[in-house]
């Protein structure tokens, strides 16, 4: 009953933060007028620099919680650890970047461009990767792990190897 209670107040914290950021968002672009698309642009870098902290240190939890024996101070305390960082920042910052970058690209006209697709391609294989993360903690939060630690310090490289192409390709635009 208490896992439910947790699960159900860290979705509501979720839910809490992004209502928090989509709100801003509207009335930075309310009241920012022509200046909208910077300020929306400024809370964008900040909601990927979010997700992308969480997505890098939630695989480093992982690889502590391996070590952990199932039901030890330890490993009940990295199943909170986990559920949280996923509720509270991966996922909503995750979302932030997904509808502030869609409006984004909507408004800069860059849904023609080349090094739009492969950046729009590389940043949903980053939503695949958050959502075998997702997955991964709820394993975990059930004692149901089977992935060893040294495969998740392989997992712990791919959002880099990610973020550094998407990086290059919208700073770069090669084509």
């Amino acid at each position: 009953m208490a896992e439910t209670a947790q699960g159900d107040s860290s979705g509501k914290r979720a839910a809490i933060a992004f209502a928090s950021v989509i709100g801003f968002g509207a009335v930075i672009a309310y009241l920012a007028g022509p200046n909208a698309y910077n300020w929306l642009k400024a809370l964008h870098v900040i909601a990927v620099i979010s997700w992308m902290a969480g997505m890098l240190y939630l695989p480093r939890l992982f690889i502590y919680h391996c070590g952990a024996a199932p039901g030890s101070e330890l490993s009940e305390t990295l199943k909170v650890m986990e559920q949280r960082l996923l509720a509270i920042i991966i996922t909503p910052a995750m979302i932030a970047t997904w509808v502030i970058g869609l409006w984004l690209a909507w408004q800069g006209g860059y849904f023609s461009s080349g090094w739009f697709h492969a950046k729009f391609a590389l940043v949903f294989a980053m939503s695949g990767v958050h959502g075998f993360f997702s997955a991964s903690a709820r394993r975990f939060a059930e004692d149901r792990n089977t992935v060893p630690a040294a495969r998740w310090r392989l997992w712990n490289e791919v959002p880099t190897a990610l973020m550094i192409f998407i990086v290059i390709l919208v700073i770069v635009k090669p084509f």
